[in-house]
């Protein structure tokens, strides 16, 4: 197979097609939507093929044959009706008042006007310019309107940190997106993407009809590439790469259906050759951060987090659940699913590498409030645990704490929290990419913390106390006889008891003791 050019940053269908890039089939879904439904929502974190998806869905109502010869839709679609479309995105800019809101609406709008040659009042308000347009572009065309709307929660988001500003954001956008429901005589098919799910109470006042895809097996493979979109489209770039390196890496998204690869990541891997976080590079999560620690969240939980699935679907500008923020932005995904008699409870966790450990980074910035201390002693810990240099490793543990100002642990609530001391420990060796697992499950209980790292197994206890060691913490990895689960694996096991004082902010015990053999 010949490589093609990647489509880094492209999100034209137009060009793609026409510039002969490399192109994943996503007109299975854009037929399916275009002709069982009218009014649809989705939501995906940034930078998953939204835009470029809806950019398809334009191309294909808009009736531009050539660019769908030799895919899935071609046969199936009727190319004579050409429907007129408006498109509207809030994904360029940062606005920050409702009067820069109400500006730019209205500047879309006289360019969707001035795009399908339309000629209307100046006069009206954004709800009757909306309307209007609707109304004459139907009654010109000849056919319904096709209306697709980008990034459509942007402005709320950009400023979630000033509940007010959010607000009236949100009052301004349904000042917009009402004339929707109320115009159902002029449209064909409607369709909405964002990062987040906003009430449709508080957004949308009265569109019910609008179908949400966002958590349906469906569509879980809309946006992102699937296991067989790398064996067929992207072969010919996954020479030299190591199939499973790139899986652990990038691929793990899921939205009830088939799992799939941030597309993002994947495209600059086979330009790079290198893995990096691409995607999380290009947006650090900071309000997602300072939520997290406003709210003393416990870090651990990040592996195994429960939650409703109608706790996940929606939120407003006063109510936005943590569970909801992080599954919304990508920063966890679904891992299972288990239906109860009156809902669905879901499972969340990190979607991959690259997530667990960037976030768990970035976490660990804020729990210590010192990020060049973070990216020195990650590196330490690293080099310790692979001589397995444990006097190394307690002076080193001692020093997380030792070395946060006093005035820090004061000022934050999350200091005074007791999981705090295991979220910077657990952080710690997450943000290294270690396999590692919270709460393991054995016959005679829970291990706090497991560790697989260079051929060798570290079980890891920890307990609070109040100003001295109490070697509570490896006597309940002993008693509880927790290395019996791995002895059968015939490696090193590593008894680690971690005792920290509620008094002192430090780790006051690390006891160690080595099963089956030396290291």
């Amino acid at each position: 197979m010949m490589r093609k050019k990647l489509p880094i940053g492209i999100q034209t269908f137009r060009e793609i097609r026409e510039d002969d890039c490399y192109y994943v089939d996503k007109t299975t879904f854009a037929l399916k939507l275009a002709t069982e439904g009218k009014y649809y929502f989705l939501s995906r974190p940034r930078r998953f093929g939204k835009s470029l998806f809806l950019d398809t869905l334009a191309e294909l109502f808009a009736g531009n044959e050539a660019l769908f010869q030799g895919l899935y839709c071609h046969d199936k679609w009727d190319w004579a009706k050409q429907y007129p479309v408006i498109r509207i995105s809030f994904g360029g800019g940062v606005l920050h008042t409702r009067e820069a809101l109400d500006k730019r609406i209205q500047d879309i709008l006289r360019i969707n006007r001035e795009r399908l040659a339309v000629d209307g009042p100046q006069d009206l308000d954004i709800p009757g310019l909306f309307g209007e347009l609707l109304r004459r572009a139907h009654q010109k065309y000849g056919h319904r309107v096709v209306v697709l709307i980008d990034e459509y929660d942007k402005p709320i988001l950009d400023n979630i940190t000033h509940p007010e500003v959010a607000r009236q954001m949100r009052d301004g956008l349904r000042n917009l997106y009402s004339v929707i429901k109320d115009s159902d005589t002029f449209i064909r098919f409607a369709f909405l993407t964002g990062v987040s799910k906003f009430s449709k109470v508080s957004l949308f006042s009265g569109l019910n009809n609008l179908q949400d895809i966002t958590v349906d097996k469906r569509y879980s493979a809309v946006c992102g590439y699937t296991e067989a979109d790398l064996d067929t489209v992207f072969a010919p770039e996954l020479q030299g790469l190591k199939r499973g390196k790139i899986r652990d890496w990038y691929n793990g998204y899921n939205w009830l259906g088939e799992a799939v690869y941030n597309p993002f990541d994947l495209l600059l891997l086979f330009d790079t050759r290198e893995f990096k976080p691409y995607w999380f590079e290009t947006g650090a999560p900071t309000f997602l951060v300072d939520l997290l620690m406003q709210r003393c969240f416990f870090t651990p939980d990040f592996e195994k987090l429960t939650a409703t699935e109608t706790l996940l679907s929606t939120f407003d500008v006063d109510h936005i659940a943590s569970e909801a923020l992080l599954f919304q932005t990508g920063y966890l995904t679904i891992a299972s699913t288990r239906n109860l008699p009156g809902m669905t409870q879901v499972t969340l966790g990190y979607p991959n590498l690259e997530v667990k450990a960037s976030l768990n980074g970035v976490l660990l910035q804020a729990l210590t409030n010192d990020p060049a201390r973070y990216g020195r002693q990650a590196g330490q810990l690293y080099d310790l645990l692979l001589v397995n240099d444990f006097e190394g490793l307690q002076n080193l543990f001692t020093a997380f704490y030792a070395g946060i100002p006093h005035d820090w642990y004061r000022n934050n609530p999350i200091a005074q929290y007791e999981g705090y001391y295991a979220s910077v420990f657990y952080s710690y060796f997450a943000a290294l990419g270690l396999n590692v697992t919270l709460e393991d499950s054995t016959n005679h209980g829970r291990i706090d913390m497991t560790v697989h790292f260079n051929g060798q197994i570290y079980l890891f206890e920890f307990k609070v106390v109040e100003l001295v060691p109490e070697g509570k913490a490896l006597k309940q990895l002993k008693d509880k006889n927790y290395a019996e689960k791995y002895k059968a694996e015939g490696v090193p096991i590593h008894l680690i008891g971690v005792e920290f004082s509620k008094e002192s902010r430090s780790v006051v015990g690390f006891d160690i003791e080595t099963l089956g053999g030396s290291a």
